[in-house]
């Protein structure tokens, strides 16, 4: 057995077969997997029902990669930004994003993001690499202790909105939201989570059927092709069409309506024929929007909009369901399209 070896990729199973072929019960397997996913040990050494010298054993067989947080910065609303340092140097952020009804932590899927979208920050960052199930698992223990400490209230809420596309490190965010969602893990509703992609239609397909009870958001921001293509490059190969029949495929296998997450920008998409549009593409499927108030950043020269309240009166009278999402975190650039790195 090798160092290199992380003991958070082995499953019950594996740990098992580890420990008797190092002479040792099976029974402590199911002991380790508790401290690993339910107490969030973040050493072999914190496995104090383990003896002494079982723990060393550990220890000289298994590496224990964790992130670690780098720094914090605190918004005047509440909001707290992470830069989470991972074992090889590299870095990601979350958020933790305290309301009065909820308490919800923004995880990152990948060290940067390939999809290139113009008006979000992490869009210019080079993708590193996918990160690990534990990584994102780390980024929700370490958020929520976060939560307790400064509001009291643990997290009810996960979001899979921060730096990277989830449905291109499949396996492993699938991997996150099982220990996140196992009894033998932090048995949190699948209901309370929320996967959020930039529109990958075969992938939403392979999500719905794997039978995942997640809510699921699409960043649409445009629903003409030209014009989302202008600023999303991803719809030239994952078009409207394509993403509109991959939606109502998962509400058809789910009974969970996507939420279409549109950020509205002055000049671009947030015209009364973009308006039009929109309730157009929203009616193909079960559907709920969220409209989000665009966030300035250093990249790129787009501005807010002074019409997200007429953009939203707009579509209410389509008999739409619409919910305007104000932006938390401003003042440190903590909130959507803003995370990139600028803690670290």
């Amino acid at each position: 057995m090798t160092k290199a070896l992380d003991i958070r990729d082995l499953d019950l199973v594996q740990i098992t077969d580890a420990l008797k072929a190092m002479g040792e019960p099976g029974f402590r397997a199911k002991q380790i997997h508790q401290w690993l996913w339910q107490k969030g040990a973040r050493s072999f050494e914190e496995m104090t029902n383990l003896s002494k010298p079982l723990r060393e054993k550990l220890t000289d067989a298994f590496t224990f990669h964790v992130a670690k947080i780098h720094t914090a910065q605190h918004s005047k609303d509440g909001t707290i930004k992470v830069a989470f340092e991972l074992h090889d140097g590299n870095k990601v952020e979350g958020v933790l994003i305290p309301t009065s009804s909820r308490t919800t932590a923004c995880v990152s899927s990948q060290v940067g993001c390939s999809l290139d979208c113009k008006f979000c920050a992490t869009g210019y960052l080079k993708r590193m690499r996918n990160l690990t199930a534990a990584e994102i698992f780390d980024q929700v223990w370490l958020i929520n202790e976060l939560a307790l400490e400064h509001h009291g209230k643990r997290l009810d809420n996960i979001v899979y909105m921060g730096m990277g596309e989830p449905l291109l490190n499949y396996a492993n965010v699938l991997q996150s939201i099982h220990i996140i969602t196992s009894p033998d893990g932090l048995g949190m509703s699948p209901q309370r989570l929320t996967v959020s992609t930039a529109g990958i239609a075969k992938m939403i397909h392979k999500l719905a059927d794997d039978g995942i009870k997640t809510n699921l958001a699409l960043s649409l921001h445009a629903a003409n092709n030209e014009k989302r293509s202008a600023i999303m490059p991803i719809n030239d190969s994952n078009n409207l069409e394509m993403l509109a029949e991959a939606l109502g495929y998962w509400y058809e296998k789910t009974g969970i309506r996507p939420t279409l997450e549109y950020t509205v920008i002055a000049g671009v998409n947030d015209g009364q024929e973009e308006e039009r549009e929109l309730a157009i593409f929203a009616r193909k499927f079960p559907s709920k929007i969220n409209l989000i108030e665009y966030n300035p950043i250093s990249s790129a020269d787009y501005q807010p909009t002074s019409r997200l309240e007429a953009f939203a009166a707009g579509l209410e009278k389509q008999k739409l369901i619409v919910h305007v999402r104000r932006s938390r975190g401003k003042d440190i650039d903590a909130a959507c399209g803003q995370l990139a790195n600028q803690l670290a």
